[in-house]
């Protein structure tokens, strides 16, 4: 009997063609569905990118990381802190590869210093300002500040926290912060400023309104825009993601409309 194989393929020498060939376009057909599956799942295919995110933006920014991971199978690494003091770290070599800042002016410094790159830097959110009292009828408007009945009012640093800058300049605009500035409960960032009213450490706070809108119970005034310079809250790409592709990506999907959606949903204002 004629030998035609190693897949047991005899009898006559045209089925054998015929079976031989359907065997191996079997086998190249199962090889390249294998292939796309372990390409599909493998873990090495997903990359990661290293993000610096401000205080304030913390909630907000793990729903977009989340929707991010949901969109690209990439994942965003969040590590949280005020401007400043995140600032401080990326200029000392801290491996962040994505700044997200609460005011402009940091990541046009990192620009200029070279720990970012040229041409990346937008304004990724509008923040805006609230006095809030955990108790719901304690804050009527601007009156609650004015007329000072109050122990405790907690801001942000304002040195490293431009929503404690935004808070000092506010109270500079009605005239009373030489009254108050004994009275002025400063934590190192914006979360901590409202860890203090949360906390009942303090009966008062300026704080993001991103930190309370949606929240139940408390009372807040929305601070008017004019009182305070605008805070304009700006992303760039650092020089230690240069060449991430996966930094690139979470860039761009902060821009996109479904980002946009979700920064509104916390109270900031967007240009989309």
């Amino acid at each position: 009997m004629p030998y035609y194989g190693s897949f047991g393929l005899s009898n006559a020498p045209r089925a054998g063609c015929a079976n031989r060939r359907f065997a191996w376009r079997w086998l190249a057909q199962s090889a390249t569905l294998l292939t796309a599956l372990t390409l599909a799942v493998s873990p090495s295919m997903a990359a990661s990118t290293r993000v610096a995110v401000a205080a304030n933006f913390t909630e907000a920014a793990q729903e977009i990381a989340a929707a991010f991971t949901a969109a690209t199978g990439d994942t965003a690494e969040l590590s949280f802190g005020s401007t400043g003091t995140l600032y401080t770290q990326i200029s000392q070599g801290a491996p962040y590869e994505v700044f997200l800042a609460a005011d402009a002016e940091r990541p046009e410094k990192a620009i200029a210093e070279g720990l970012a790159v040229a041409g990346s830097r937008f304004t990724y959110a509008t923040g805006r300002l609230v006095l809030y009292s955990t108790e719901p009828s304690r804050v009527t408007g601007e009156t609650t500040l004015t007329e000072g009945a109050f122990e405790r009012l907690a801001i942000a640093n304002p040195a490293t926290a431009p929503y404690g800058a935004a808070a000092v300049a506010t109270l500079q605009a009605l005239g009373i912060y030489e009254a108050v500035r004994p009275k002025l409960v400063q934590g190192t960032s914006i979360a901590q400023a409202y860890q203090f009213v949360a906390t009942g450490n303090a009966e008062l706070g300026l704080l993001a309104l991103s930190q309370v809108a949606g929240k139940p119970g408390g009372s807040h005034w929305q601070v008017p825009a004019e009182l305070h310079p605008a805070i304009d809250q700006d992303a760039v790409l650092l020089e230690a993601g240069r060449d991430s592709a996966a930094a690139r990506a979470f860039l761009d999907f902060l821009k996109s409309p479904e980002t946009a959606a979700i920064i509104r949903r916390y109270g900031y204002e967007t240009g989309a």
